[in-house]
């Protein structure tokens, strides 16, 4: 009796915690396949009766998604592999040096609102004469990619056991081989995580794009506020065009979830 109240409360806290980000979710796929009389009828109408693809093709219509699609590719990947090739030697470096100062400043960097690097970054790129350009928002999100890597990885290679980088450099290998070969294979699940998580935070952002981009190098969250319009908000093709962008990182966290939960679990184990 006692592990079925167990297992009744388990489950019911994740109900309590799912729920309301599976309501909302449903609740945009409903707004996205109705018209807009529907949308905006009281009471509200919750299935749609009938089903209407119209949005979507509407969100096509108003914009080049095809293009903002793959400028979010360009954007999310490049960030994400600059991301990884900056953070996880920075991670190990101050993992292994116990550097609680830079792990402080990664995590100020990591709190800090994006918002706050914006005017500089602009008035930087505005006078090199790149805004407009895909350059400028990549190089922007590794503002919120680089922390996220680094942070991510410093507790993955403290929880590593240091008995074998020590056997390595007792046999010869210089710090770099011993983190080439030895920390870094061990660290992929941390890896895993790390990427994941900086893809998604950059395929999400949308201020730097908004102020950084030009008309041809948007992103896809821009597409999303391009719905907007000063005589109504369209909620149809709102929702439609805000399940599109969500739908590559829903499928990524999907085909992912068994890597995510390994790394978080193994990140959370210290080696004796």
């Amino acid at each position: 009796m006692r592990r079925l109240l167990e297992r009744l409360g388990f489950g019911f806290a994740v109900l309590v915690l799912v729920s309301p980000a599976v309501l909302v979710f449903l609740w945009m796929l409903s707004l996205s396949l109705k018209t807009e009389l529907d949308n905006t009828a009281w009471p509200p109408v919750f299935i749609p009766d009938p089903p209407t693809l119209d949005n979507y093709r509407e969100v096509f219509a108003r914009n080049d998604f095809l293009l903002y699609a793959w400028n979010s590719v360009v954007v999310s990947v490049s960030s994400t592999l600059l991301a990884l090739a900056v953070g996880v030697p920075a991670g190990y470096g101050i993992a292994k040096m116990q550097a609680v100062r830079a792990a402080a400043l990664i995590l100020v960097a990591r709190i800090t609102p994006g918002l706050s690097y914006l005017i500089p970054l602009f008035l930087l790129f505005q006078w090199l004469e790149l805004t407009g350009t895909l350059f400028p928002i990549v190089i922007t999100h590794l503002v919120i990619t680089v922390p996220i890597v680094v942070w991510v990885m410093i507790s993955f290679f403290e929880g590593l056991p240091g008995e074998l980088e020590e056997a390595a450099l007792v046999d010869g290998a210089t710090i770099w081989q011993a983190f080439r070969h030895v920390a870094l294979p061990l660290a992929r699940p941390g890896i895993t995580v790390a990427t994941i998580l900086a893809f998604i935070f950059s395929w999400n952002n949308f201020v730097f794009a908004m102020v950084l981009a030009g008309r041809e190098t948007r992103t896809l969250p821009v597409a999303v506020n391009n719905m907007l319009t000063f005589e109504q908000i369209a909620w149809g093709p709102l929702s439609a065009a805000a399940l599109l962008v969500t739908l590559p990182v829903l499928l990524l966290t999907l085909l992912a979830q068994k890597q995510i939960v390994a790394g978080l679990t193994a990140g959370g184990v210290k080696g004796a």
